[in-house]
């Protein structure tokens, strides 16, 4: 049954997530490349001595995120993501008072536990639960908020940090963001699901005496579910290492050809790119065959890759990176999607911590691979050369695994 026209609450949930996923992506994924062009302008430490602590960043975020996923499930969003951000919030302040590139380690370390939390699992396992219909748009619209992180997060990162400085920039963006984000997280997400306002999910009034059913049983199976986690698992994995690397990096990259100040333009232009990228996918999201578009993407991010490191001119850096950046946002958020169709919403949260772990995993490697191979050959060529197989052989695992179930499930959301 449906409900009258009262907004249902479940949009006010993916509301307060849009705005967290924009602190969290202008101080966490994105914020790292400021960190790492701030920090050995102001400090002259080394490429790789600054990617290896931010590596440290994301794997201290992977071994937590199970956690955040059942804690999500148990406890319900609002402690978890509470102490996400004062986590968050404390490491950015604290990497402005470093004077040693060693206490950089803890610093990246308590900005990995505010990750973990307000990034993709956490923001996907709070929504989950809301949604059966809308459960990509919901999703795709909640991390929508990565892109204003790009758009807008990064320009005024790097413009705090010039007038400020380092120590103070960063103080003040973390004060910042306790005082807009703990009011949000206490005042919105004090709910858990529908069930606690009596109703189901998408808003649907409960029918007399029974539950509305879901819209589509979850496909996984004992006979499936592995190759369904394991391929999703592998093939964002494969990305995200290179989408970290390259986000991390996209700042020094693009430096010696445009200037500190048009390397952030070019950021933020790619964060437009990836708002475009998820507007468009807020449109079709719940109507297509989410692997294949998966693949597509990747396909699309492969060969920008190639380009920047074929062709290194400001022409070819600047389509390239806004190719690169419209399919940042699908990368992101079509693998929580794909879990949550293919595997439902019970336990999601433990089911897609279970793939986040192994996804941040592996992505903790790509900032310091890529600053590694950047210093070793003294440019970035071989290293995008690099990142570009990888994301092939990610594009391939994801179409290895839609099979026929997948395609009949696709077919019945196209309908």
């Amino acid at each position: 049954m449906k409900r009258d026209s009262e907004l249902f609450y479940g949009w006010r949930i993916v509301a307060a997530c849009f705005v967290i996923a924009a602190f969290a992506w202008s101080l966490g994924l994105f914020g790292s490349s400021v960190y790492l062009q701030s920090l050995t302008a102001e400090r002259g430490w080394s490429v790789a001595t600054i990617s290896s602590a931010i590596t440290l960043f994301f794997l201290v975020s992977a071994a937590v995120q199970r956690v955040v996923g059942r804690s999500i499930d148990r406890w319900g969003p609002k402690p978890v993501l509470s102490i996400g951000c004062l986590s968050l919030a404390g490491g950015v302040a604290l990497i402005g008072q470093t004077d040693s590139p060693w206490q950089l380690y803890p610093c990246f370390a308590l900005v990995g536990i505010g990750w973990s939390t307000l990034s993709t699992t956490g923001i996907s396992a709070t929504v989950a639960p809301w949604f059966e219909r809308h459960q990509g748009r919901s999703m795709t619209l909640a991390l929508m908020g990565a892109s204003l992180g790009a758009i807008v997060g990064v320009p005024v990162l790097i413009a705090a940090l010039a007038r400020f400085g380092l120590k103070a920039g960063l103080l003040l963006a973390a004060l910042l963001a306790v005082a807009v984000l703990l009011p949000l997280i206490n005042l919105i997400l004090r709910y858990r699901s529908p069930s606690t306002l009596g109703l189901n999910r998408d808003g649907d009034l409960p029918a007399v005496g029974e539950p509305v059913p879901p819209v589509q049983s979850p496909i996984a199976n004992s006979n499936n579910r592995s190759r369904l986690l394991w391929s999703t698992t592998v093939g964002f994995a494969l990305a995200l290492t290179v989408q970290i690397g390259f986000i991390t990096h996209h700042v020094k990259l693009a430096e010696p050809l445009l200037g500190a100040h048009g390397a952030g333009l070019l950021v933020s232009a790619a964060g437009v790119a990836a708002l475009i990228g998820r507007m468009i996918l807020v449109r079709i999201v719940d109507r297509v065959d989410v692997r294949r578009l998966a693949a597509g993407i990747l396909l699309l991010q492969t060969l920008a890759l190639l380009a920047i490191a074929a062709w290194p001119s400001t022409s070819v850096l600047v389509v390239a990176s806004l190719a690169y950046g419209y399919g940042i946002g699908h990368v992101t958020t079509l693998g929580p999607v794909i879990v949550r169709r293919e595997f439902g919403a019970n336990a999601f949260g433990a089911t897609y911590g279970t793939a986040a772990t192994v996804i941040q995993l592996s992505s903790a490697f790509g900032p310091f691979l890529l600053g590694a191979l950047r210093d070793g050959f003294g440019n970035y060529q071989p290293g995008l050369a690099m990142a570009a197989l990888f994301t092939s052989v990610g594009c391939l695992a994801l179409l290895f695994g839609r099979r026929r179930d997948n395609a009949s499930v696709e077919n019945h959301f196209a309908k």
